[in-house]
């Protein structure tokens, strides 16, 4: 004897609630990416030693705050930010490129608005103050082998310190001119000093000053990374070049 056929109202009503679950499952991700956590991934060496190509980490949401680049596609809502907090220097932000926010960068916050910054020599200053430099000694670039550059500890005056890559003098951007830091922006710059375009170059080429409302929110962990030449249509690649040391790695 066989069943009987599901009737039209129980498969509709079977479809209705699988609509509904899935709806439900896309805002729930919405209302995370949104207000607390959003993957990014790595795809420049600008931000070595700290943070390496192939990088996938996660973003903190709340610390700023959140304005309309929060949400995906930067919808036209007002100006402004909610619950807008004042980030700290030394944090290592990531934003919607001021020239283009269909872009997402991430670099390290050197100066807040009213501050002023110049490097000299390679060396940052900011209101006057130089930031502390210790050289670690030398290695080699992780994108670029053939190049040797220094690890140099930059110890910030509350005591907070992180490496940056020099790969020596007369380089561009190792000498500027003062930054004067607008009211609501903020200036940052690649730990890989010789190897970033950032606040050191105007918009038009590079990053230049980034708005408040620009911030996305502050990079925390590494949760993966895999080394180049890593191919999602390479499946043996997920294993050959999975960094397993930089597995939830700190974002300092």
């Amino acid at each position: 004897m066989t069943s009987p056929s599901p009737s039209p109202r129980s498969f509709v009503a079977e479809v209705i609630d699988t609509i509904r679950t899935v709806g439900l499952a896309l805002l729930i991700a919405l209302i995370l990416r949104v207000f607390l956590f959003q993957p990014n991934t790595i795809p420049s060496s600008s931000m070595e030693p700290n943070l390496l190509t192939g990088d996938y980490m996660i973003v903190t949401k709340y610390d700023y705050g959140w304005s309309r680049h929060s949400v995906p596609l930067s919808p036209q809502l007002p100006d402004g930010r909610l619950n807008g907090k004042t980030p700290r220097r030394g944090d290592v932000i990531v934003f919607r490129l001021p020239r283009d926010p269909a872009q997402t960068w991430v670099k390290r916050l050197i100066g807040l608005p009213g501050d002023r910054v110049q490097v000299s020599g390679g060396v940052v200053s900011v209101n006057g103050q130089a930031i502390v430099q210790t050289s670690a000694g030398e290695t080699r670039d992780p994108d670029s082998p053939d190049v040797t550059v220094t690890r140099v500890w930059e110890t910030l005056p509350d005591g907070r310190r992180y490496l940056t890559f020099d790969r020596g003098p007369d380089h561009p951007g190792d000498d500027t001119e003062v930054f004067v830091v607008p009211e609501g922006h903020v200036f940052a710059m690649g730990d890989n000093r010789d190897n970033s375009l950032d606040g050191r170059w105007p918009r038009e080429i590079g990053v230049g000053f980034i708005p408040m409302d620009n911030l996305l929110g502050r990079a925390r962990w590494v949760l993966v990374s895999w080394r180049q030449g890593a191919s999602l249509f390479k499946p043996w690649t997920w294993v050959t070049h999975f960094q397993l040391e930089r597995m939830f790695k700190p974002v300092r």
